[in-house]
């Protein structure tokens, strides 16, 4: 650890940024040979030719036109894909974001000094609310030491959208606002709002120049909680958040022409440095099973208190259990996991407890943001909470720990961990539903100016002929294993590939995009049936990601109404797991798809050793 003390007091967070290498635009012709790839496992051999000829025609025709503009694009810009996947992703999208978008988790605090307990709700979330500050504190210094992968420096650009910023609604397309300062670039704001019964407060986390130390920020919660338990519920405004987008971006409108206070009070929770939401429910969980935090949190909770465009909240219930909750577009898991490892790592470290000063100086009450409201606004939120709890019911979804094994024995077994998970995912959803799952697992790629994600389509022919395998009784251990290693050097390559600006699903966005802005028709490629179920066009059937290696793991809805949310991190013991599907779906079921990837975790290393023997 000393060198990482030594390193955050000597590197600046953001010192390397201008420096990163620019998103590189991949060859033409590699790109249409991993796509062609990537289909076969959905396609019989008719319909195999027939993409094929498809493909051929657009490497010699359109595609290589539009491949020749996006290089043109790709000179004029760092990261000629980072408007255009902001937008395409997120920003254009009509449905309720913080329904289908948003990211959410429970700390990991409850394994160790801070198991569930009624009436401590207020006292832990000011000790993670002044961790989380100093970690914001941190930023605008730049002492947050910079992240590396095998000694490259990884853009951290992400870092800044944590604080301050919300994205706002839009007619047609959202946008995002974005407040956060370094203390070399100028003043940022530093207030934070609370939510609390359908009540909305804020309050300076800086005081004549000092942070509020936990008892102050504990003195300006309470008397937010004592008000709001004494009096009547607040109207709920920020239930409209959790809208169809066009519709929260009409209402918002309205709410500005109603009184022009109320667009103060709006910009006032959008500069805000992050949201703390107090909700009074009081989920189990236990180290084993998070399930009913994470469905209550990361969407089912109450949509009162929960501001869904903000890009951070802490959500704090009544025993003490508490979780993160974010808007996706302005930054990917990790940026969010790196900040709560800090957080957890300093609450650990201090025991749960505040070992400062008990003094509390004379601060500012909070103050209450009042919006003017009319019964137009009154019903919509009525109308709003509606709609929000009839989806949410609708969703099922398990998070558990696998406890047999981790990353000590799949190392121990020479395998990379990672793709270990994905061949369980793909055995799994063969096992369930008795053909293929296409799937999408995040890579990064972070190592280029303002990189984010690439696909790595985990569904290989590799990955289909090893389960085959697995599921005929007539084969044998030596053949099922060397079915086994090929479809994890397969993965393994992919990996490589897309953390290296060399995937292809973002290539295709981005010759699509230019044809849309060059009014040209849709090329065949994209309207051919392959596309769409090899998982084009956000159809993957399997939505996964690996959250990391540390004890912080969360969750987002399937992407497609047939499919399935994947999210776990791997920790030495253990595999953590996050499940999600739709209950009005007849064929998919998260608890059977768990249970079912925990068999074939299993199965594998018995494999394995069966193959030492």
């Amino acid at each position: 650890m000393q060198k990482q003390v030594l390193e955050s007091s000597e590197e600046r967070t953001f010192q390397y940024q201008d420096l990163l290498p620019s998103l590189p635009v991949p060859p033409l012709d590699e790109s249409l040979s991993k796509y062609l790839d990537s289909v076969k496992p959905f396609l019989n051999q008719e319909e195999y030719q027939r993409t094929e000829d498809i493909v051929k025609k657009f490497k010699n025709g359109i595609g290589k036109e539009l491949h020749e503009k996006l290089l043109e694009r790709a000179k004029s810009r760092r990261n000629w894909l980072e408007d255009w996947w902001l937008n395409v992703a997120y920003l254009d999208l009509r449905i309720s974001t913080q329904i289908h978008c948003n990211i959410g988790g429970p700390s990991p605090c409850v394994e160790h000094c801070w198991p569930p307990k009624e009436g401590t709700q207020i006292e832990r979330a000011c000790i993670n609310t002044w961790h989380t500050l100093k970690f914001w504190d941190l930023l605008r210094k730049e002492k947050v030491p910079v992240e590396r992968s095998l000694d490259e420096v990884l853009d951290m650009n992400q870092f800044r959208m944590i604080f301050c910023t919300c994205k706002i609604p839009g007619v047609t397309r959202d946008s995002i606002s974005h407040y956060f300062k370094t203390e070399a670039e100028g003043e940022c704001p530093s207030h934070l709002v609370v939510l609390c019964r359908g009540r909305v407060f804020a309050f300076d986390a800086i005081h004549e120049g000092n942070m509020l130390t936990p008892p102050e920020i504990f003195r300006q919660l309470t008397h937010i909680q004592k008000t709001c338990h004494s009096e009547p519920d607040g109207p709920g405004l920020a239930a409209l958040t959790s809208s169809e987008r066009t519709k929260w971006a009409e209402l918002r409108e309205y709410l500005i022409n109603l009184d022009p206070k109320n667009s103060t009070l709006l910009e006032k929770i959008q500069r805000s440095l992050f949201a703390i939401c107090l909700d009074d429910s009081s989920p189990h969980a236990t180290p084993e099973n998070y399930t009913e935090v994470v469905s209550r949190l990361t969407l089912g909770g109450d949509p009162t208190v929960r501001w869904g465009d903000k890009s951070y909240s802490s959500i704090f219930f009544s025993n003490g259990i508490f979780s993160a909750f974010c808007d996706h577009s302005p930054f990917d898991a990790m940026a969010l996991i790196s900040m709560s490892h800090y957080t957890e790592k300093n609450i650990l470290e201090n025991e749960g407890k505040w070992k400062g000063s008990n003094t509390v100086r004379d601060i500012p009450w909070p103050e209450e943001l009042v919006f003017t409201v009319d019964q137009k606004i009154i019903n919509e939120i009525g109308y709003a909470k509606e709609v929000y709890y009839k989806k949410v019911s609708d969703l099922q979804l398990v998070h558990y720990a696998f406890t047999s094994f981790g990353k000590a024995l799949i190392k121990k077994q020479k395998f990379h961990p990672d793709t270990f998970v994905q061949l369980a995912i793909q055995l799994a959803y063969y096992k369930c539903h008795g053909r293929p799952g296409c799937c999408y697992e995040t890579a990064m790629t972070r190592r280029f100016y303002h990189g984010r994600t690439e696909t790595i389509r985990s569904c290989t022919m590799e990955a289909v002929e090893w389960c085959k395998s697995m599921l005929d009784p007539s084969e044998s251990t030596y053949q099922r294993l060397q079915l086994m290693y090929q479809a994890f050097a397969k993965h393994n390559k992919m990996r490589s590939s897309c953390e290296n600006g060399k995937g292809f699903d973002r290539h295709l966005l981005g010759l699509l995009l230019i044809a849309q802005e060059q009014g040209l028709p849709v090329p065949e490629l994209y309207m051919d049936n392959a596309f769409t179920v090899s998982g084009g066009g956000g159809n993957f059937v399997l939505s996964t990601s690996l959250t990391g290696y540390t004890r912080f793991n969360g969750g987002a809805v399937p992407m497609v109404e047939h499919g399935y949310g994947f999210f776990y991190s791997i920790r030495d013991d253990r595999i953590v797991t996050n499940c999600s599907s739709w209950k009005s779906c007849p064929e998919t079921d998260a608890e059977v798809l768990c249970r079912t990837v925990y068999q074939c975790l299993q199965d594998m290393i018995q494999l394995t050793i069966a193959a030492q023997l």
